[in-house]
């Protein structure tokens, strides 16, 4: 799966993880976790306790339970003054980590010197019993505890124990003897989790309209604009062209929101009294939850809100009874898809509405197996290590495994499930360290990413691969270790999903009412931060830094190695076009003549035979690919460095690239990269300069510009119809081709004579200052 001529260690992997799919496990077959590795579980859940006795002097306890196994340890949280306490917290040890024989569970008094000792309860870790689901959980059973010395003493504890795998229920809510060494506060930061991206909404304004608008300077004709704000987003109308008290402006206003709607939306009608000083005229704010919301392109009613404004007495404000009013379309769009990730890597294209939702066409299952290779992120005692996480992203829904503290071949083995609704769409992998635990640096750092489309997936085979992870950094491209995966599509529908194809890619209302690019740039821009900012809320929060790196925040900055990489893409994708060019030139100079008698022979047919044209082409197509199928893609595409041009980036380009914005660079470096972009712009400037100089050319044929050349060509015209008239068009396609592919003996190297007129012909360059 090596590109030519690209790194080795760069290159995706395919492996043969001893994943559960078709394993049978005991007598069960392992269908809930078949794309992970399965992992076997020590699991003790401490319900509760009843009738514990007093070890203090006041004949209270303040009772915790301390879970013990080998040199690893887990402890509850502790109760004041509580005899009969719930706990109601599992533990979980991995059974390869297990190096002795018993389990022991005791209670202990909480105390400030040297903690009491209760009672406690042994397990021989051979006569535990084995659960697999969908087998109902294991039912608590009541312990009586033991001193010491195995004698019987008061109280009680109510317990659960039994051997499991990762697919258990109490899986992500346990503690895990992998984190032993994170204390409990420190324990949320590190569980797995689901969540869910809030529900986005385009939020129209139209604004129509003010009426009775009562300004400080009634001798001046007002300059009035409309100002609009929700949450951090705040937009301007042009100023009116009606320089009246009842000014006018029909125009619309897009906002992003995100649901539960938490913001009023505040406008504000404001006069331009001088450069810098706005005199607000009045203002009103719409709660969005009395908004309507429309599905299509249908217009909706528009209403008049009363415009509030308050004046200083006394310093006190008071409110003005007339009240000027303002006319409004206000309107949730719920036909549109709310873009909040680079279009290029959409993981849902669905419009908001969920009326509108068509049904789902299949299954992505995702098995996180592994990462191997990591590059220490952190220093800790000493040594590098690094507490490592995965975040997969797809349509609205957001998974984080838990953190793998203090490893650099973490094994994570977790299965989640999406829905599909379009193949067209890419799922995304993030690798990230832990900076929210002890010992870290209160930022969790990029590991890597992958990407994989969806529509590169043949249904129902299992993709088991280990992917590179590659990050940029200022000194060069870095492989900071590998992430092993399991994919799986599974289709539901073979016509539905094929039918997908014919539809289009965004829903109805981009077509019909379509949105500018600026207008959905800086849309994305406002739906990345509602994103961010409400996953940062959520308990354990998914950072900032993690989600605008899973979203792809910065990926319209410029880079010169970007720039370089789409135009090679370009150049890549017109090769094709030049390949046939060079063999046509070939074909016309005979260089290999049996070739060259044999396209005649093919030409002759096709012209005597027109109807032949287009089942010849489209056979030929169906040909070339049965005959690619032999060498077709056997596995997702994957992040190239080559086609990226990371791998020979020149160092100051790399600077450029991490250059904040607006730029932090010294003056020096700035005219320097300035005085770059302006050479390449100058390039670029010529190339267009000599398009516009062809079409201009070939319109000055019939615009007299040059009198002489349009006498010429249309002389040529008239010729050509009566000749075209009179003359057959097969007679004329075939004398046309034979010409054409003649013989070099006939040729001359001199231009032709259409080509020597048309490079005569004026263009408006020399208009040009």
């Amino acid at each position: 799966m090596q590109k030519p001529g690209q790194n080795i260690d760069f290159a995706l992997k395919e492996t043969s993880p001893k994943i559960g799919a078709g394993a049978v496990t005991g007598d069960k077959l392992s269908c809930t976790y078949d794309l992970v590795e399965q992992m076997h579980y020590l699991y003790v859940r401490v319900v509760k306790a009843k009738e514990l006795p007093g070890k203090d002097v006041t004949g209270s306890c303040d009772p915790y339970v301390e879970v013990k196994l080998g040199n690893y340890r887990g402890m509850t949280k502790h109760f004041e003054k509580k005899s009969n306490p719930e706990w109601r917290q599992v533990f979980a040890f991995s059974k390869e980590r297990i190096q002795a024989s018993i389990l022991e569970v005791i209670v202990k008094d909480k105390d400030v010197m040297l903690d009491d000792f209760i009672g406690g309860i042994m397990f021989d870790l051979n006569e535990i019993p084995k659960r697999v689901p969908p087998d109902s959980p294991l039912a608590p059973q009541w312990y009586r505890l033991e001193d010491r010395h195995g004698r019987k003493v008061k109280g009680e504890l109510m317990l659960a124990v039994w051997m499991g795998t990762q697919a258990d229920e109490a899986f992500s809510d346990a503690w895990h003897s992998d984190a032993a060494t994170v204390g409990p506060e420190g324990v949320t930061n590190i569980r797995s989790k689901v969540y869910l991206s809030p529900k986005l909404w385009y939020v129209r304004v139209n604004v129509i309209e003010a009426q009775d608008l009562i300004p400080h300077d009634k001798t001046k004709f007002p300059e009035v604009y409309v100002k609009a704000m929700l949450g951090n987003q705040t937009l301007r109308t042009k100023i009116s062209q009606t320089r009246t008290l009842n000014p006018m402006w029909n125009e619309d206003l897009m906002f992003v929101v995100a649901e539960p709607f938490e913001e009023p939306l505040i406008l504000a009608v404001e006069n331009r009294v001088a450069p810098n000083n706005d005199e607000t005229l009045g203002r009103c704010g719409i709660p969005l939850q009395s908004v309507q919301r429309r599905l299509d392109h249908r217009p909706l009613h528009s209403r008049w809100f009363n415009l509030e404004k308050h004046i200083m007495v006394d310093g006190e404000k008071k409110e003005i009874k007339f009240a000027s009013r303002i006319h409004l379309r206000i309107f949730l769009e719920g036909g549109y898809h709310v873009l909040d990730e680079s279009t290029h890597y959409s993981s849902d294209l669905r419009p908001t509405a969920k009326q509108l939702w068509k049904p789902s066409i299949g299954l992505l299952e995702v098995g996180i197996i592994s990462a191997h290779g990591l590059m220490p992120m952190k220093t800790k005692d000493g040594k590098g290590t690094t507490d490592a996480y995965c975040v997969a992203k797809y349509g609205q829904k957001w998974i984080r495994t838990r953190t793998i503290v203090d490893s650099l071949m973490p094994k994570w083995n977790e299965q989640y499930t999406w829905e599909v609704f379009d193949t067209c769409t890419v799922i995304t992998f993030g690798a990230f360290d832990n900076g929210h635990i002890p010992g870290g640096s209160g930022k969790d750092m990029r590991i890597g990413k992958v990407r994989i489309r969806l529509s590169t997936l043949e249904s129902d085979r299992i993709y088991t691969h280990s992917y590179p992870l590659l990050v940029f950094h200022p000194s060069g491209i870095k492989k900071t270790g590998e992430i092993q995966l399991a994919v799986r599509f599974t289709c539901l529908s073979v016509i539905n999903m094929l039918h997908m194809y014919s539809q289009p890619l965004l829903p109805k209302m981009h077509y019909i009412h379509p949105l500018s690019v600026l207008q959905l740039d800086s849309l994305r821009h406002q739906a990345m931060n509602i994103v961010s900012a409400r996953l940062n809320r959520a308990e354990p929060p998914l950072r900032k830094e993690v989600v605008e790196y899973m979203l792809d925040v910065d990926s319209h900055m410029w880079s010169m190695r970007r720039s370089k990489a789409n135009f090679f893409r370009i150049m890549n994708v017109l090769s094709g076009l030049v390949a046939v060019t060079k063999w046509f030139d070939q074909i016309c100079n005979w260089r290999n003549p049996i070739t060259t008698i044999l396209i005649h022979v093919l030409f002759i047919i096709l012209v005597l035979y027109p109807e032949l044209i287009l089942p010849t082409v489209f056979l030929y197509l169906f040909l070339i690919g049965i005959w690619n199928f032999r060498w077709r893609p056997r596995h997702p595409p994957h992040m190239d460095t080559r086609l990226s041009h990371a791998d020979a980036v020149h160092p100051d380009e790399l600077d450029e690239e991490f250059d904040t914005f607006p730029t932090s660079r010294s003056p020096e470096i700035v005219r320097m990269r300035y005085d770059r972009l302006r050479s390449i712009g100058g390039r670029v400037q010529t190339v267009i300069g000599d398009l516009a100089t062809q079409g201009e050319r070939f319109l000055s044929l019939l615009s007299w510009r040059d009198p002489r050349a349009t006498t010429l060509f249309l002389f040529f015209c008239l010729i050509a119809a009566v000749v075209l008239y009179v003359t057959p068009f097969q007679v004329v396609a075939l004398l046309t081709g034979i010409y054409v592919l003649r013989h070099p003996r006939f040729r001359h190297k001199l231009p032709s004579v259409p080509l020597n007129l048309f490079r005569r012909l004026p263009a408006r360059s020399d208009s040009l200052i």
